[in-house]
């Protein structure tokens, strides 16, 4: 199977904090899947590291802003979409992605209070993945799926 991942998971160094997340249940996949990696904010063109982002409004207009108030949903749009786009023609299933993040996150996101507080929602890229019929789950999952 061609299952669509962050790139973080896989130990590339590109969170808004310029460091990897790399998961081992994740990393072990490549054994038996064809991993494509993704990270829908570099692709949106967003700087190494930069300001925490947040989606501070899903509805009735998606609004991502990072800790200092600058608005970057058009990058974060344009990155979802290219990201969809490279795992559609990479024929991916599935996808695993990064908990939490407002690109990334499946079920539960911060709620753009810059706080750690978590409520339900979906990351901008998640969202699309999902929207577009790409089942999707993040790390903490794996175990359960496979």
């Amino acid at each position: 199977m061609n299952i669509a991942v962050s790139a973080c998971l896989l130990g590339k160094a590109c969170r808004f904090d310029g460091e990897a997340r790399p998961c081992d249940a994740v990393i072990a996949l490549a054994s038996e899947h064809t991993l494509v990696p993704i990270c829908p904010e570099s692709l949106g063109r967003l700087p190494i590291p930069r300001l925490p982002n947040e989606i501070v409004a899903s509805e009735p207009t998606l609004h991502v802003v990072d800790s200092s108030g600058a608005d970057n949903t058009a990058a974060f749009v344009a990155g979802a979409r290219k990201a969809l786009r490279r795992a559609q023609e990479s024929g991916c299933e599935l996808a695993i992605l990064k908990a939490k993040s407002p690109s990334c996150g499946s079920g539960r996101i911060y709620d753009g209070t810059f706080t750690g507080t978590l409520t339900d929602g979906w990351g901008v890229a998640a969202q699309m993945f999902h929207d577009a019929g790409i089942r999707v789950i993040d790390e903490t999952q794996v175990s359960a799926v496979f």
